[in-house]
C-alpha cells in the first residue's frame, strides 16, 4: 500500500500508480485539458487500483451528461469490487460515487463531508462537495465545508491553493466580497494559472462593477492558462460580461466567435456540447438580444446541439439554456418535446429530479412563452417560484440571464410590481441601476 500526496493510504502496490493518482487528481484541481491522458497513466500503471475507478467514475459524472453516466456505473462496478477489502476512506468514495449515480446527491454530499471530518486533507473529497453544492445553488454549504477544513490546512501543503480558490468563490457567493477576495488572490500568488481563484475574484469584481479592473485582471493572468480545460471560456465570458456591461458590444461578439464559442477550436471540437460551454454561449446570446442586439445565426448550432440533448437532464441550469437555443430557432415542436421529457423526469426520484420537476420545467416554460411574446404568461410561470430558482445552479452572476428573462417579460406586460420586486432583489450595495445595462431603463422608469 502507498500513500498519496497527503500522506493518505492508496490502495495500490505501484509507486508509480500512486504518483499518477496525484497527477489525475491535481489535474482535476487545476482544470487540465489533458486529463484523460492522465487517466490512462493511472491505469497503465495499476489496472486493478479501486479509488482510480471511482475516480473515473467521479470525471464522467462531473460531465453532467446522460450519455457518459454507463461509463461511470461500469467504473463503480469495479470500484466496488476492487476496494472490498481496502480503507474505510475509500470504500467510502465508492458509497458516494454510487449515490451520485443513483440520482441521491445529497447522500452523496453527506459521504464526502464524513470523509473530511476524519480526513481533512482529502482534496478529491473536498473539491466534488464544493462543485456539487455550487451546482445544487448551496453557497451557505459551499461556505460552511471550507471554512471546516480550513484550519487544518496549511501553505506548504500541495493544493493549499485550491482550498483559497474555493474560500474565495464560496464567500463571494454568499455576498462576503471583502472576506472573499484576499483568499482569491493569495491562491493567485501561489499559482498565478489557478483558473478558479482567477475565476472567483473575477466574480468579485462582476458583483462589485469593476468592469475596467476585471478586464485587466483576466488580461494579465492570461499568460498562465496555457494547458487549460474548457473553464477558460468560461474566463472568456467572463471578461465578455464586462464588456457588455461597458457596452462594448462588437468587443463581446468577438469574445464569442474567438474565444468562447470558437467552434474551431480544440476545446470546443473535443466537447462541442459541455454544460458551462452552452450556459456561457446562450445566456450572452439572450443578454445581447435583450439589448437589441442583432447576434446573426449564432443560435443555430445550439438548437441542433439542444436537440440532440432532450431528455438529458443532469445539468438542471443547462435546461434554460437549451430552450433559449430551442426557442430563438423556432423550433416549437423540439422545444415542447423539451418540456415534455423535463417534465417526466421530474416526476421521479432523487436530488436532481425533484428540482427539474419544482422549478426547472416552469423556467423553461417561462423561456418559451417570452419567445412567443406571451409575457404575461412568462411572468405568471415565474413568479412562483423566484426564491426557488437558486436551486438550479449557478452562480450570482449566470443566474443573472434568469432575472432579466424575468424583469423583460413584466416590463413589456405592464407588471409594475414585478418590475419593482425584481430591481429590488437584484439591488446591489452601490444601489447604482444606471451603471448595470441590464436594469438602467428599467430602473430610471419604475425604481421609484
Amino acid at each position: 500500500m502507498h500513500r498519496d500526496i497527503h500522506g493518505l493510504p492508496i490502495s495500490t502496490a505501484s509507486a508509480q500508480a500512486a504518483e499518477a493518482f496525484d497527477r489525475v487528481t491535481f489535474g482535476y484541481l487545476k482544470y487540465r485539458a489533458d486529463l484523460p491522458a492522465r487517466m490512462s497513466e493511472l491505469f497503465a500503471a495499476d489496472g486493478e487500483f479501486g479509488l482510480a475507478y471511482c475516480l473515473k467514475g467521479y470525471l464522467a459524472m462531473l460531465s453532467y451528461k446522460q450519455a457518459n453516466v454507463p461509463v461511470a456505473m461500469e467504473a463503480v462496478r469495479a470500484a466496488r469490487r476492487l476496494t472490498a477489502a481496502t480503507t474505510g476512506r475509500e470504500q467510502a468514495h465508492v458509497a458516494a460515487l454510487e449515490a451520485w449515480i443513483s440520482g441521491d446527491l445529497g447522500r452523496a454530499l453527506g459521504v464526502w463531508e464524513e470523509i473530511l471530518r476524519e480526513h481533512p486533507h482529502d482534496v478529491l473529497a473536498f473539491r466534488l462537495a464544493h462543485f456539487n453544492n455550487f451546482w445544487l445553488g448551496r453557497p451557505l454549504e459551499m461556505r460552511a465545508s471550507v471554512e471546516r477544513v480550513l484550519p487544518k490546512w496549511a501553505r506548504d501543503l500541495p493544493g493549499y491553493g485550491t482550498i483559497l480558490s474555493c474560500h474565495c468563490f464560496a464567500h463571494e457567493e454568499c455576498g462576503a466580497y471583502a472576506l472573499a477576495e484576499p483568499s482569491g488572490r493569495a491562491a493567485i500568488e501561489i499559482d498565478p494559472g489557478d483558473i478558479w481563484g482567477t475565476h472567483a475574484v473575477a466574480h468579485i469584481m462582476e458583483m462589485q462593477g469593476r468592469h475596467a479592473e476585471g478586464i485587466a485582471w483576466l488580461d494579465e493572468l492570461e499568460r498562465h492558462w496555457d494547458g487549460g480545460n474548457n473553464l477558460l471560456h468560461h474566463l472568456w465570458w467572463h471578461r465578455a460580461l464586462f464588456h457588455l456591461e461597458r457596452r462594448e458590444f462588437d468587443a463581446v461578439l468577438d469574445l464569442y466567435d474567438k474565444r468562447f464559442r470558437n467552434l474551431s477550436a480544440a476545446l470546443t471540437q473535443a466537447q462541442p456540447d459541455l454544460y458551462i460551454d452552452v450556459q456561457n454561449a446562450a445566456s450572452m446570446l439572450f443578454r445581447l438580444e435583450l439589448l437589441g442586439i442583432d447576434v446573426g445565426d449564432r443560435w443555430t448550432e445550439l438548437a441542433d446541439k439542444a436537440e440532440a440533448r432532450i431528455g438529458d437532464c443532469l445539468s438542471v441550469f443547462t435546461l434554460p439554456h437549451w430552450m433559449m437555443a430551442l426557442a430563438a430557432t423556432g423550433r416549437e415542436a423540439a422545444a415542447l418535446r423539451m418540456i415534455e421529457d423535463a417534465r417526466a423526469f421530474g416526476s421521479g426520484v432523487g436530488t436532481v429530479a425533484t428540482i427539474v420537476g419544482q422549478v426547472a420545467v416552469p423556467v423553461c416554460e417561462a423561456v418559451l412563452a417570452h419567445r412567443r411574446r406571451d409575457y404575461r404568461r412568462a411572468v405568471a410561470l415565474m413568479r412562483p417560484i423566484l426564491d426557488d430558482l437558486h436551486q438550479l445552479g449557478g452562480s450570482h452572476a449566470q443566474q443573472d440571464v434568469l432575472m432579466q428573462l424575468f424583469l423583460d417579460a413584466a416590463m413589456k406586460a405592464d407588471c409594475t410590481d414585478d418590475v419593482r420586486l425584481i430591481l429590488k432583489r437584484v439591488a446591489r450595495a452601490d444601489d447604482d441601476f444606471a451603471k448595470r445595462v441590464g436594469y438602467a431603463q428599467a430602473a430610471a422608469q419604475f425604481a421609484h
